[in-house]
């Protein structure tokens, strides 16, 4: 349960901690990655192997056969974290330079939680076009690209396209990322209440990137889409909507939906249209006083409220619970039931680069949250205790192995194995690149870094 002595005050003092030591601890480090040899050199000959001349070999047999880029470089196991600036962190549009520090920390989790060599790379542009085109050229290269923090509604655009003309694995976590474990948040808190998920009537709070990816999944997953309402700042999404229709070639994403929700047609605002559902999902703009407790009151017996924006969620999960909510999940560690997309990203590129799938399904998401909502009931699903938590490490193995499977069976992998085999290649994989950390820690080359006490 939460803690409702703690005031909105204190909440906001805690969200401001870490970022007074990430200023400090940033500066010391300058940065966050660094590149690191897979290789041996034990001599100067080795240069004679690893570089020229010894080189030409490999790069002629690439040349002959091009799927050999994966055995005899490090594509297989890199990925490029890739963004604008135009969307980061709920900062808005920063720029490029000033979303780094962000793309970096995507980096840090992929290798940390998923072994994942990942690649920071901010552009310089906004165009969408000039950003399809980038992430094209840079294909050779990569294993896979994790899009970042691009606005809407191109993000959609870029996305889509992508994932069409690229020959590798495109993926866009505030979209596929967060859907994927608010899915797994979703079929687990449906369990609990003893609600089919696939009948739940539910309202969408936001039309944002997370929230219609969130919706997507849901819709994949079984669930009406007819039966469920979505609201953005105007108002209800439907057929009604004249204002969408008029700009549809941009909101191509918000149009459809308008199309394939609401059935009854229901005009109004928010309050209209949490009224009845079984569950809110909204991931709209931080609060409180978003939500009111009052429209969750409105709302049907043992409501699931999902209030995922950050850094205060639309609705104090207090206010929710007095309301009458059953669940409450937020995106705040500080509170039972985080929806943190990076309890799917790593697990679900490990599993999709070790079968080299050309492109991360739906499905494959899917197959992503029902390991994450299976591993909580195995350990105890209660209604705070929806989703692991990061240091829950072996989720990770287990998801990419789920994911390798979904590849394989939906035919969009290049190498085949079991699920046995993938758990055990995958959870060492992990398991070596934190004992790599570890170790680089244990011997000083990651130094400690002297506390606020000791700098003042």
């Amino acid at each position: 349960m939460v803690d409702r002595t703690v005031t909105k005050e204190e909440l906001l003092e805690r969200a401001k901690k870490p970022a007074a030591e990430a200023m400090r601890l940033h500066a010391f480090y300058h940065g966050k990655t660094q590149t690191a040899l897979r290789c041996r050199v034990q001599d100067l000959d080795d240069f004679a192997i690893w570089y020229t001349p010894g080189v030409a070999a490999p790069c002629r047999a690439i040349e002959q056969d091009p799927a050999l880029v994966y055995e005899l470089t490090s594509k297989w196991n890199t990925v490029a974290v890739i963004s604008d600036g135009t969307r980061v962190l709920g900062l808005g549009d920063i720029g490029p330079k000033a979303g780094l520090p962000v793309m970096e920390g995507k980096a840090l989790l992929y290798k940390y939680l998923g072994g994942v060599d990942a690649v920071p790379i901010m552009l310089d542009t906004k165009d969408p076009d000039r950003i399809i085109e980038t992430v094209l050229m840079l294909q050779p290269s990569f294993g896979g690209v994790n899009l970042e923090d691009i606005a809407q509604p191109k993000c959609f655009r870029i996305l889509d396209t992508l994932r069409e003309k690229a020959e590798i694995p495109v993926w866009h976590d505030d979209q596929q990322g967060t859907a994927s474990v608010a899915l797994a948040a979703m079929i687990n808190a449906a369990k609990i209440v003893n609600k089919p998920l696939e009948t739940m009537r539910i309202a969408f709070v936001g039309t944002g990137a997370s929230n219609v990816a969130c919706s997507r999944l849901l819709f994949s997953y079984g669930v009406d889409p007819s039966n469920c309402v979505m609201v953005d700042s105007t108002g209800i999404l439907g057929k009604h909507r004249r204002d969408i229709y008029l700009k549809r070639a941009d909101l191509v994403q918000r149009w459809h939906l308008c199309q394939i929700t609401n059935a009854e047609e229901l005009q109004g605002d928010m309050e209209t249209a949490l009224r009845g559902a079984d569950a809110v999902v909204a991931f709209s703009q931080p609060g409180p006083g978003i939500i009111k407790p009052e429209w969750i009151k409105g709302m049907a017996k043992d409501a699931i409220v999902l209030a995922g924006a950050n850094p205060i969620p639309e609705i104090w999960p207090w206010e929710a619970q007095e309301a009458g909510a059953a669940i409450v999940a937020t995106g705040r560690s500080d509170f039972p039931n985080q929806v943190n997309n990076s309890l799917g990203f790593p697990g679900i590129f490990r599993g999709t680069l070790d079968v080299r799938a050309s492109t991360i399904t739906d499905e494959m998401a899917i197959a992503a949250s029902k390991t994450l909502a299976d591993m909580v009931a195995e350990k105890g699903l209660a209604p705070d205790h929806l989703l692991p938590t990061m240091d829950e490490w072996e989720i990770f193995p287990r998801i990419a192995a789920a994911v390798a499977m979904k590849a394989q069976e939906q035919g969009v992998a290049r190498r085949t194995t079991t699920y046995d085999e993938e758990f055990e290649r995958a959870s060492e994989i992990i398991r070596s690149a934190r004992q790599m950390t570890e170790t680089l820690m244990r011997e000083g080359f990651i130094p400690a870094a002297p506390s606020a006490d000791d700098e003042a």
